[in-house]
């Protein structure tokens, strides 16, 4: 074989490779953004697709695809989010998987004094303002309030709640100084250099954290979509999750 049929061959499948790849469009939760970065680094250079995140509060993301917004996988902070695209026919049922938990931490600045041994110090006069992701619809908002009603604790705090566009927006609330102190996940709190983690919620009083995927209903690219998801569910991308604190479920 030439030289040249040899670079006009390479350069067909390299052409053919470009033209099969996917732009996959992927909704995910703000508390995944590190490791589905991560994971986007091999999973692009091992199939040639091209992930485009849009990263934000579940309850945001999910009202975005109900009103026609653009995208092809939803990774969602909890079930309900899901639970009600599914219900309106916004995502493709067989598709969805649930493959993450994760757990709260009450997070303090890192050069904080504070000592909080639980939540109950939470409603001491020692802390005047707590960040929470918005606690109506935001997940991370949404367990913190559980767990806290939980532990009787909510009526008590409840006036002292500064209410955040999303979970990284609580944590960097914390970061700042700007408060005292706040819950996020502790996956968040791995993170930052910037916040310590001053309680972790016990395995035995966590709330029921859950991290489900799905294709979306409109997507044109369903096969691509697939193969993403089954990606996620891969030892590889396990693995990422694993090193960013994640629960594998």
């Amino acid at each position: 074989m030439t030289r040249l049929r040899i670079l006009l061959l390479c350069g067909f499948v390299l052409g053919t490779q470009t033209a099969l790849a996917a732009n996959l469009r992927v909704s995910a939760a703000s508390s995944l953004t590190d490791a589905l970065h991560d994971i986007a680094k091999i999973y692009e250079r091992d199939t040639h697709d091209t992930l485009l995140f849009d990263f934000g509060a579940s309850s945001t993301l999910a009202r975005q695809i109900a009103e026609g917004a653009p995208s092809d996988v939803f990774f969602s902070a909890d079930e309900l989010k899901m639970d009600q695209l599914q219900q309106r026919g916004y995502i493709v049922k067989a598709s969805r998987r649930s493959i993450l938990s994760n757990t709260l931490v009450i997070i303090v600045p890192s050069d904080s004094n504070l000592t909080i041994k639980g939540p109950a110090d939470l409603a001491g006069n020692a802390i005047s303002n707590i960040a929470i992701a918005e606690p109506q619809t935001v997940p991370a908002g949404l367990y913190a309030k559980e767990y806290l009603r939980a532990q009787h604790v909510w009526d008590r705090i409840k006036d002292k709640v500064i209410p955040t566009e999303n979970v990284r927006a609580a944590l960097a609330a914390v970061e700042s100084g700007n408060v005292q102190t706040g819950i996020v996940y502790r996956t968040d709190a791995l993170i930052s250099r910037a916040v310590r983690i001053a309680f972790e919620v016990p395995a035995s009083e966590r709330p029921k954290i859950s991290y489900p995927v799905a294709i979306v209903g409109d997507s044109k690219q369903k096969a691509a979509a697939q193969k993403f998801i089954d990606y996620l569910l891969s030892p590889p991308a396990q693995e990422v999750f694993r090193k960013y604190g994640f629960i594998i479920k």
